[in-house]
């Protein structure tokens, strides 16, 4: 494997694996990852080749977070320093929530700090049942500012006001009990098989509608269900069958084939 401290490889069958390539140090963060993930998530989001994109992770730990010589040099920064450093990654990890294709989380080994972040950030996330979780900002004196609005979403606001407190390791079966994990496997050779089953269902769906029901649950979340929400889930469902892959994609079910897009 390259010694760069992310790889991304594309297979034929257009799904994007991102590697985070730092397991001398537990795939922790320093500027130079979080900048890489940066543009890796916002190239890959662009393309319209890549049908999902999956976030994995190389060696015995998933992201252990901060980087120790990175958070050596960050306490001599300026408070100016800090808020671009933190800037930083809010901007990778925005760019991960906000590619418009599936997103799925390989969970190897032990997720802290920002590494739940990154866990957060995508939409479905598989772990192995030895992974470990924690959020220990507050044992250091700091607190999870930047990955919290995604850790919020993903666990909800009560679970959130234990483990951001507690800062206590919590194990795989309560990560999924929270949701913060959607499949577990009990040997780390089998996330592949449950990654595949994943892609399988996806490599079933119309990339383009897929995109516009990422959208369309950012955009109807948390909102009371008023007339300007039932107007606007109106409009976008009129616009989508007018589609060429809605077209397709009706055709096809009736005609009971296989619709263009569909992946083998």
């Amino acid at each position: 494997m390259s010694e760069e401290s992310a790889v991304l490889h594309f297979s034929i069958d257009g799904i994007a694996t991102i590697t985070l390539n730092r397991p001398e140090v537990h795939n922790a963060f320093n500027e130079e990852l979080i900048e890489r993930l940066g543009d890796m998530f916002e190239d890959v989001g662009k393309q319209d080749g890549v049908r999902a994109v999956v976030v994995a992770a190389a060696g015995k730990s998933y992201c252990a977070g901060a980087d120790l010589n990175w958070m050596k040099r960050a306490a001599g920064f300026t408070e100016e320093d800090n808020r671009e450093d933190s800037l930083a990654l809010g901007r990778m990890l925005k760019n991960l929530h906000a590619i418009p294709k599936p997103t799925i989380a390989l969970i190897q080994g032990p997720a802290y700090g920002g590494g739940l972040g990154l866990v957060a950030a995508c939409d479905i996330a598989i772990g192995v049942t030895a992974a470990k979780f924690c959020l220990s900002e507050v044992k250091l004196g700091l607190l999870p500012a930047v990955i919290s609005p995604y850790v919020v979403e993903a666990i909800g606001i009560r679970a959130c006001r234990r483990y951001f407190l507690t800062a206590e390791v919590f194990d795989a079966e309560e990560a999924y009990r929270l949701g913060l994990l959607h499949v577990l496997v009990d040997d780390v050779h089998k996330l592949a098989e449950a990654r595949d089953v994943i892609l399988a269902q996806i490599g079933g769906n119309a990339p383009g509608a897929m995109a516009d029901t990422k959208d369309l649950i950012y955009t109807v979340a948390g909102r009371p269900i008023a007339q300007e929400v039932i107007n606007e889930t109106a409009h976008r469902i009129a616009a989508r069958r007018k589609t060429d892959e809605a077209r397709e994609g009706i055709e096809a079910f009736l005609e009971k084939r296989k619709p263009s897009w569909k992946l083998s």
